[in-house]
């Protein structure tokens, strides 16, 4: 269950020319799940009409307080009863100054002070406007009040040169608010709980330039990490490099080959309370990797490249299994069920999950997935495709309701 899924959430637009990344900030809230209505400042409805916000959200866009058909309706406490969570975005220097002294003098800013509901402040400014001393002071008054404050981004400005103050980016905007709420909410799946998760695909070096690996792209892995910090846990991802954005609110440890990842599993296994080992391990090794990088020879022979077989890691770490649940993965292209159901049993997992990778959107590189989980003496469940978010978060709920998870 998504943390932002029928969550009640109303957001401040103040007026700068940032106002318009508001609206995809709404759009991926509301992808998510959350219901959204928006306050404007006066000086925000110059950047974007309220009628643009209005049609987005299918909610009525509150501006004027003083404009409403019920005599008994206070509007900004009526929006400000309704809301379980309140950002500001973009949050200008003049919002921030009002917010941090108190003063409430348009719709915006009274329902500002009349919620109760947590709130979330996205500075965007000049950058000499946010390093003034007096919107600096205003910022720590608002961190002092138990207000939580994004640090803005450092690029170019509306007015032609680069600082701080640019509005970060809307998926890291919506990826801060996640982790944010995520501490704020102590009664999740999976809170408690140390998650460790490997991804990506290992490489073992032939020399200095060259490696063996395989198609693993890590989005499964880093999916599976996503998903358990949106359930709760205090999650470490173990990698090997991609071009993947790191999970908000996650640990990451970056490895290339398969006895580095062993060796920083090994060393975190005694504390972790669920591992989650979705990295594509290769199963071979050069037995002596080249110093210098190897050169074609002269009279154009073949080359001969000895190989031998790297640690397995399930099997290493299943005789220190004390309280762990261990979920592994298994990538095959033929006969899935009898070579999953195999491994379930050599590797003495608690959860395996399986895919067949010559099937088309299953499996490396993209963005969907459809898995087969196999549980010791329990009939196998067969996912649909569907984003590898959601395989994760199917993966991650099968290990919560397994009777196995007991610690």
């Amino acid at each position: 269950m998504d943390i932002w899924n029928e969550r009640h959430v109303t957001v401040v637009v103040s007026g700068g020319i940032a106002s318009y990344k508001a609206l995809l900030v709404i759009r991926q809230l509301m992808k998510r799940g959350a219901t959204v209505r928006v306050a404007m400042t006066a000086h925000a409805t110059e950047f974007v009409t309220p009628l643009t916000f209005q049609t987005l959200t299918g909610q009525p866009v509150v501006v004027d307080e003083f404009t409403t058909s019920d005599p008994h309706h206070v509007v900004h406490v009526a929006l400000a009863d309704w809301t379980e969570t309140l950002v500001m975005v973009p949050a200008t220097a003049n919002l921030i100054a009002k917010v941090a002294n108190g003063l409430a003098d348009d719709a915006a800013t009274t329902t500002i002070l009349a919620t109760t509901a947590p709130k979330f402040v996205i500075p965007a400014m000049n950058s000499h406007m946010y390093a003034n001393p007096a919107t600096q002071r205003n910022l720590d008054q608002l961190t002092t009040d138990g207000l939580h404050v994004m640090a803005p981004a450092t690029g170019l400005l509306a007015e032609g040169y680069a600082g701080r103050g640019r509005l970060p980016e809307p998926a890291e905007i919506v990826a801060w608010l996640t982790d944010q709420l995520i501490q704020l909410t102590p009664a999740l799946p999976l809170s408690g709980q140390n998650v460790l998760v490997t991804a990506g695909g290992t490489r073992e070096a032939i020399d200095p330039v060259r490696y063996i690996s395989n198609r693993s792209s890590g989005k499964m892995g880093y999916a599976v990490a996503q998903a358990a910090r949106e359930m709760g846990a205090t999650v470490t991802l173990i990698s090997t490099p991609t071009h993947l954005p790191v999970p908000a609110g996650v640990q990451m440890v970056t490895v290339n080959s398969a006895a580095e990842l062993l060796t920083a599993v090994s060393a975190r296994f005694s504390t972790t309370d669920l591992l989650v080992m979705a990295a594509a391990v290769s199963d071979y090794r050069p037995v002596n990797a080249a110093d210098e990088k190897i050169k074609k020879p002269a009279n154009h022979a073949n080359l001969t490249i000895e190989l031998t077989e790297t640690p397995d890691i399930l099997k290493t770490l299943a005789p220190q299994k004390t309280t762990q649940y261990v979920v592994g993965f298994a990538a095959e292209t033929q006969h899935l069920l009898a070579n999953a159901q195999r491994k379930l049993t050599s590797k003495k997992v608690d959860l395996l999950v399986a895919n067949d990778v010559s099937k088309a959107g299953v499996g490396f590189n993209g963005d969907t997935n459809q898995v087969t989980l196999l549980r010791p003496g329990q009939d196998s469940v067969k996912t649909p495709l569907q984003s590898k978010l959601a395989v994760a978060r199917t993966i991650l709920e099968t290990v919560v309701a397994d009777q196995a998870w007991r610690h």
